[in-house]
């Protein structure tokens, strides 16, 4: 049973395109969950604070019990990657960085940092490992941080332009929100980019929103 797992798990320089369709899904899924219950921000930043928690809790049980990491792994091997099967998978940091995004953020900015998280991320990756010849830093390539921007730029501008009438102010705020995304992204060599992505692009869109108040 274990070698059968190991044989079908993922390798980080792999497409991985069911993992990256997971991740964009569940996201979606979730900001879809909230938009329709008309649920508060800090209401599903709490819940999503809760998941995160219980995540962790099953990961460490799963990392110090064999059986319940054959189980985990079992039904999970899809959307998990090969450097995931002794350590902590992407889940937990996902709920959390969305979490805490909503609790200390702007609902606006909050919602805008998570849809960096639920598509600059697989994007990117997906380039990188396609295109990426030209290293920056470990798994990290130029090809790479050019999607993501591109990414968050678009996302911003888009996102944007249904509160704000677009120009100038709007243009320039995407240009520097696209910047603020892919080092968010970039970070994620310290910390899980589940994590870092929401979180510091958060704190990022939060200060140039003091400058140019689109949000």
């Amino acid at each position: 049973m274990r070698a059968e797992i190991k044989n079908t798990l993922a390798l980080r320089s792999e497409i991985h395109l069911t993992r990256k369709l997971w991740h964009m899904g569940t996201g979606l899924i979730g900001l879809s969950v909230y938009n329709q219950l008309g649920l508060e921000a800090r209401q599903m930043g709490m819940f999503l604070l809760i998941l995160g928690v219980v995540a962790l809790l099953v990961e460490f049980a799963r990392l110090n019990f064999t059986f319940i990491n054959t189980i985990v792994l079992k039904f999970m091997k899809p959307f998990m990657r090969e450097s995931e099967r002794n350590s902590l998978s992407g889940f937990p940091f996902y709920a959390l960085g969305a979490a805490i995004s909503l609790l200390l953020f702007s609902e606006k900015i909050a919602i805008l940092s998570i849809l960096f998280l639920i598509f600059s991320d697989p994007i990117s990756s997906f380039f990188g490992i396609l295109y990426g010849k030209d290293k920056i830093i470990t798994n990290k390539s130029v090809q790479g941080c050019v999607a993501g921007f591109l990414v968050c730029y678009s996302l911003t501008f888009l996102y944007g332009s249904y509160f704000y009438k677009p120009g100038i102010d709007l243009l320039v705020f995407s240009i520097i929100a696209g910047a603020i995304g892919t080092i968010s992204e970039l970070c994620s060599v310290v910390v899980d980019d589940n994590l870092t992505i929401p979180v510091l692009s958060g704190l990022g869109l939060t200060v140039i929103n003091l400058i140019f108040p689109i949000f």
